[in-house]
């Protein structure tokens, strides 16, 4: 059987996301992302403890935190804290930060490539317990340290550009592959692989996406492509057939809420990105693509919390028939 994670975004209380976790551990889900969208959500790392303190086994992280909006060394000292609250569960995922945490911030995104690496490699020495001086391209460190760390805390990347996938094969414990136009993964795991073979690092796969047994759920999935798609890669655009103008059009229309922006996103868009079918149908997608790529984890994306209780059963379903 598949291990399976899921990504609960905090749009809803606190307590609605942690009633969630502790479903999903009941389901054996093996770990919760929590995503930092900045204001559009409750606060990651508030939600990270409460989850950590009302679960025993599943383990917690980000899915993801940006280097821009959190300076981090302060988010590593977050990771460290909740991993000791935990009993040794939580892990960091990085990502260089997406249009719907930094736009409303009014923060842009210099030399994503350098701002992700050296936060990577500072998070990495602080759990270590070194003592970090740092004049780098994107952040500076003076004597900074902390001794609660645990040195092999997972640090985990997630990201679409080809440049940004293979410094994460060098240089991360893990890959998240989330959301990710299903024709093209075969790119997105080569680039890994790639920046992999560099360093001999051997980080973990995880694919992400949607799982939709109930065809309703489409419009769930809507909204929350919107972002997808205007972050994802030109070349994917045009495989899909989106102009430039469609892309702007929808990233225009996100100011207005993702539910306005949805209505632009079209069929055609969606399904390349999700699992659909039977839940035998769902189960033989998902068994061929985790083989196909050989990912080591699948990871649940949940896009209306309301609905979530279903879907975590539905889900949990599908990954026991595979």
């Amino acid at each position: 059987m598949i291990e399976s994670s899921v990504m609960l975004t905090p749009v809803a209380s606190v307590e609605r996301i942690v009633g969630l976790a502790q479903q999903a551990e009941r389901l054996g889900y093996s770990r919760v992302w929590v995503p930092d969208e900045g204001l559009a959500t409750r606060d990651v790392f508030v939600t990270m403890a409460a989850v950590a303190m009302a679960t025993e086994t599943i383990r917690v992280g980000t899915g993801i935190v940006n280097p821009y909006s959190r300076h981090p060394a302060t988010t590593a000292a977050a990771i460290a804290s909740i991993d000791e609250l935990s009993g040794g569960r939580a892990f960091l995922g990085y990502g260089s930060g997406g249009s719907l945490t930094l736009n409303p911030l009014g923060i842009t995104r210099p030399r994503p490539l350098v701002h992700v690496r050296e936060a990577i490699e500072a998070s990495r020495a602080l759990f270590n317990g070194e003592t970090v001086d740092l004049e780098g391209e994107s952040m500076t460190l003076r004597g900074a340290g902390f001794d609660f760390g645990r040195a092999d805390t997972e640090i985990w990347f997630a990201g679409r550009g080809p440049k940004m996938l293979h410094q994460a094969g060098a240089i991360a414990d893990g890959v998240l592959l989330e959301f990710l136009h299903k024709p093209s993964l075969d790119q997105f795991v080569g680039a890994v692989r790639a920046g992999a073979e560099t360093t001999g690092n051997t980080p973990r796969l995880c694919y992400s996406t949607m799982v939709i047994t109930n065809m309703d759920r489409i419009e769930e999935v809507r909204p929350h492509m919107t972002y997808r798609l205007v972050d994802s890669p030109p070349e994917v655009k045009a495989t899909l057939g989106m102009t430039e103008a469609q892309s702007n059009a929808i990233a225009v229309a996100m100011g207005d809420g993702l539910e306005a922006a949805g209505r632009l996103v079209l069929d055609e868009w969606v399904e390349p990105f999700v699992i659909m079918g039977s839940v035998d149908e769902c189960a033989a997608e998902l068994t061929s693509v985790m083989s196909a790529h050989g990912f080591d984890e699948f990871m649940l994306v949940v896009a209306d919390i309301e609905g979530a209780h279903d879907l975590l059963e539905e889900v949990a379903e599908v990954v026991a028939a595979t």
